[in-house]
């Protein structure tokens, strides 16, 4: 799927359990959440879109290890998840993209070749769990960019909100559990508690 997809990073979060640092910067078995997440898509895609807050600054080590990575931020700022997705789908240069979130560092590269095997006559490819769809780990065509631009128009932040027009394949259950038995790709890190896990979990995706 290299030559035909774009990858796209949302890294602008910060983390509101975690002392209000920005979780691209937290560290995991020697290197930053986004470094690992871009070092995961970047073998996935030919092109990769970092998205970052307005007012957010990558360290010089961390603009050296993401180098080759197009470089955005979100104008809208206080938009919101929708507002980011917007900006990274606006500078995306192909047609698909996959876009994540940079605290989801067990990124299963089997489930997303699976999800980009599963796109024509679709617009979104999403999985959807018991607890719920994950939005934020999902494949998004251009076609999209239409519908979120009106939503953000209209002020609605949710972000599965724009999908009503859209043609939607959600992944299910069983087809996420051929690919990521244990559901490894939907881990985030929102709390020290999360990073400890993850830290617990690595040896899981040896």
């Amino acid at each position: 799927m290299q030559s035909q997809t774009s990858a796209i990073i949302l890294a602008g979060g910060r983390g509101e359990r975690l002392a209000g640092q920005d979780k691209a910067t937290l560290v995991l078995d020697g290197e930053t959440l986004l470094e690992r997440v871009y070092r995961r898509v970047a073998a996935l895609a030919d092109e990769v879109v970092i998205v970052l807050r307005p007012d957010q600054e990558l360290a010089p080590d961390l603009v050296a290890a993401t180098q080759g990575a197009i470089v955005v931020r979100d104008l809208l700022g206080h938009a919101g998840v929708l507002a980011a997705m917007c900006a990274g789908l606006e500078a995306a240069r192909h047609e698909w993209s996959l876009l994540v979130a940079c605290d989801m560092p067990f990124i299963q590269p089997s489930l997303v070749r699976y999800m980009w095997s599963l796109r024509e006559g679709w617009d979104v490819v999403v999985p959807r769990l018991e607890v719920g769809l994950e939005p934020l780990h999902a494949m998004y065509h251009r076609r999209c960019l239409s519908s979120i631009r009106d939503a953000l128009a209209q002020g609605r932040r949710r972000v599965i909100g724009f999908y009503e027009p859209l043609r939607v394949r959600y992944v299910e259950e069983e087809e996420i559990g051929r690919h990521d038995p244990r559901r490894l790709s939907f881990f985030n890190i929102n709390t020290p508690e999360d990073l400890v896990r993850a830290r617990q979990l690595l040896d899981d995706d040896a």
